[in-house]
This record gives structure tokens, C-alpha cells and sequence, in this order.
């Protein structure tokens, strides 16, 4: 299977507080890869790294083959992006939003009308194009930000806590649409702390105070037992000697 996220010996920090260690792990096209953690495990720090909003010199990322470091423009195209705070506009409708976004990634005329009806039908919001977004409640300003971030087409999909705040309809609708997306073929990296975001068949990789402490499938590393045992028990005591560990 190609490799389309790795991430190889990262490590960050703020001043002497130590955020990521040694984080290596690699995400295959076309999958969906949670990055469980608790809060304040590094999931933020990783997204920041790999959106090269911070930079670190220990360690290599790489998005569909483009080093972020050497070739930063070549792999911050390949992605989108779903941070933890709305970058909505609320005064603009969605569809002027999406044009928006799409200018600024060189896209205009036919061609970004076609990208962008594609992308709101994907996520069922073409009926919402002429609304204003402070019209749309929490989980349709989701659905209309992950639309948003297709626009250009991207390989590989970063969401980083994208249902925190949303309720529990609206968090597995969120959830459903992306896992589709997956299944499209689209490669999903998801950081979350909710083991019920989770199917048995997405790859995991659980961070725990900057550490990788597990890569595996999540229903490999439920076991016999149910995700959230499994997650407790590693975050509390170290991953098993049968979980694949961080080098």
C-alpha cells in the first residue's frame, strides 16, 4: 500500500516542556487513521507541525511523497485541513466562502464552480450554497468547512478534534460523511480523544504525553476486550508487549 502521511522521529518542544518525542507512525492511502489521545497528549502540536504552522529540525514529515521540509509548497497542496476553530466567514453565504477558499488556492471560473458543487454535494450542502453561515448550525458549518477543504482536491484529509462542541446527532453525521470519504478513497487522518469515533477497521495510533504508544487496527487493539479498555489500559501503564511499538 503507498504511504500517503509519515511522519519519521518527530519531536517538539516549547522551551524545556517536551511536546512530541520520537513520534513516528505512517498512514496508507486511502485509509482512516485516528490519533487517539487524551487532551494535552501533543495532537495539536503534531496538526501544527504537519500544516508547518510551527517547524521542528528533529525529525522528516512527508505528504504523498513530498518532504516538508525540502519541497514545503509540494506537500502542504496535497492536504486539507480541519482545525479545532471555525475559519468560517459568518457574513459571506457558503457557496462565496468556498470561491473564496478556492481563489486563494488559484482556482476560478468554470473549473472552481465545478470543484466547489462537488464538494457540497459530497457533503450534502448544495441546498445550503445560498445561505449565510451564521444561518447553519454547528454541524452543517462542519459539513460546509470539510467541503471547503476538497475544494483543491487534496489526498490526504487532516482533521484535528473536528466534532468537539457538536452534539451527539450531529457528531456521528460528521463522522459518517468522513468515513465515507475514506471509503472514497480519500486519506483521513483524524485526531480525536473518542474511542466511539472509531470503527474496528481504522488504523490507530494512540499518543499519550507526546509518545506514540500504540499503531495498530482498532479492532487488533480492542482485542477481545472493547477500544476504551484498551486505550485506558495502554495510557495508564504503557503499551503490551503484543501492541507494535514506537521505535
Amino acid at each position: 500500500m503507498r504511504t500517503a502521511l509519515s511522519v519519521e522521529d518527530v519531536s517538539y518542544a516549547y522551551g524545556s516542556r517536551t511536546a512530541l518525542d520520537g513520534v513516528s507512525f505512517e498512514v496508507g492511502a486511502g485509509r482512516f487513521c485516528a490519533l487517539l489521545g487524551p487532551n494535552g497528549a501533543g495532537k495539536s502540536t503534531l496538526f501544527a507541525l504537519l500544516t508547518r504552522l510551527l517547524v521542528t529540525r528533529r525529525g522528516r514529515i512527508a505528504v504523498a511523497g513530498h518532504d516538508m521540509a525540502r519541497a514545503p509548497r509540494a506537500a502542504l497542496s496535497k492536504i486539507g485541513v480541519i482545525f479545532q476553530q471555525s475559519t468560517l466567514d459568518l457574513d459571506m453565504s457558503v457557496a462565496r466562502n468556498m470561491s473564496y477558499f478556492a481563489a486563494l488556492h488559484g482556482l476560478s471560473g468554470r473549473d472552481a464552480e465545478r470543484r466547489i458543487d462537488a464538494a457540497l454535494d459530497r457533503l450534502d450542502m448544495a441546498e445550503r450554497a445560498g445561505e449565510k453561515v451564521r444561518a447553519l448550525n454547528g454541524g452543517h458549518r462542519r459539513r460546509m468547512e470539510i467541503a471547503r477543504a476538497l475544494v483543491h482536491e487534496p489526498e490526504v484529509l487532516l482533521l484535528d478534534e473536528p466534532t468537539v462542541g457538536l452534539d451527539t446527532a450531529a457528531r456521528l453525521a460528521i463522522t459518517g460523511h468522513v468515513h465515507d470519504l475514506a471509503e472514497g478513497g480519500l486519506t483521513v487522518f483524524w485526531a480525536t480523544h473518542l474511542v466511539d469515533e472509531i470503527r474496528p477497521a481504522d488504523d490507530v495510533v494512540v499518543l499519550h504525553r507526546g509518545r506514540v504508544l500504540a499503531r495498530e487496527t482498532a479492532g487488533s487493539l480492542a482485542g477481545a476486550s472493547s477500544l476504551t479498555d484498551a486505550f485506558m489500559a495502554i495510557t495508564a501503564a504503557g503499551a503490551p508487549p503484543s501492541v507494535e511499538r514506537a521505535p
